[in-house]
């Protein structure tokens, strides 16, 4: 597609915003909106990023668009109030990196996580009868425990994702792999600490970020326009808006968050649990 008044975006800054579980639907709208960064030749990108991550092909597929980007573009993240695990991997392919000094980030690594409902189903008198063309192609099922061989075929799943997260994080900061390890262990930290870790560049807010990105540009950071390429509205909005009663008492986190759990069981996911806590407004008023 050729877009008109192209001269127009050169003097501005695009803005995309990643929040929420990052999964297919946010995957395929990022990856559109990275095309339309570079087909109007926007000199700059700020990526604000307020996600606990998600899954592995995805924020893949998001970083390696950014990492193409970054020929053309000059590209600075701004961490919001959660940019963890997956967060993290799509944010290390920013040449530069912002983050508040309250910030929750880090978590880099690799969960997997299935249900095992057995004892629950011998209660209530329930089993199921598997045919299947191969040991293991029932791993992970819900109604019996992992086996040994599983879980040693699931652990050699998760290092090696787990490799490819530090080796990026370690080329895309320039750290070595081995100091990278020394952090990335699941655990959390604040932007301020991510900082003295070498994770991001500066303390501040996205304002500032929006500030770095038009003077990497060569434009007025004070004066540049920020043009914001909107994110499509999810499904669930036709269920929480209007009169409909039934979830309207849910909060559209908790139902996005929902459907992610239900739709990536079992899948390897860059992903930090937020607890409830951490979703305002999630139940009730």
């Amino acid at each position: 597609m050729i877009w008109p008044f192209k001269p127009r975006f050169r003097k501005q800054i695009a803005r995309i915003e990643i929040s929420g579980a990052i999964a297919g639907g946010t995957r395929k709208r990022v990856l559109e909106a990275l095309e339309e960064v570079k087909e109007k030749k926007f000199p700059a990108l700020l990526l604000r990023i307020d996600s606990p991550g998600g899954t592995v092909g995805d924020s893949q597929e998001i970083y390696s668009a950014l990492k193409q980007l970054q020929e053309t573009v000059k590209i600075v993240a701004s961490f919001g109030n959660i940019s963890a695990s997956g967060g993290v991997y799509i944010g290390m392919g920013a040449q530069h990196i912002v983050t508040n000094p309250g910030t929750i980030t880090g978590s880099i690594g690799v969960i997997l996580r299935g249900n095992n409902l057995e004892r629950l189903l011998d209660k209530i008198g329930v089993s199921f009868k598997v045919i299947k063309s191969g040991p293991y192609k029932d791993i992970l099922s819900f109604d019996r425990e992992l086996t040994q061989p599983e879980q040693t075929i699931l652990q050699e799943l998760i290092d090696v994702s787990y490799g490819q997260f530090v080796s990026t994080v370690a080329t895309a900061r320039n750290l070595d792999e081995e100091t990278v390890r020394g952090f990335a262990d699941g655990r959390i930290f604040t932007g301020a600490q991510a900082l003295d870790l070498g994770v991001v560049d500066r303390l501040g807010t996205e304002a500032d970020a929006r500030r770095w990105a038009a003077e990497l540009a060569g434009l007025d950071p004070e004066k540049t326009e920020v043009y914001t390429i909107e994110e499509r509205k999810p499904f669930w909005n036709k269920f929480v808006s209007g009169n409909n009663q039934a979830a309207a008492w849910i909060s559209p986190q908790v139902l996005n968050w929902l459907e992610f759990e239900m739709a990536y069981q079992g899948v390897p996911l860059w992903m930090y649990q937020v607890p409830r806590a951490t979703l305002p407004g999630a139940f009730g008023k």
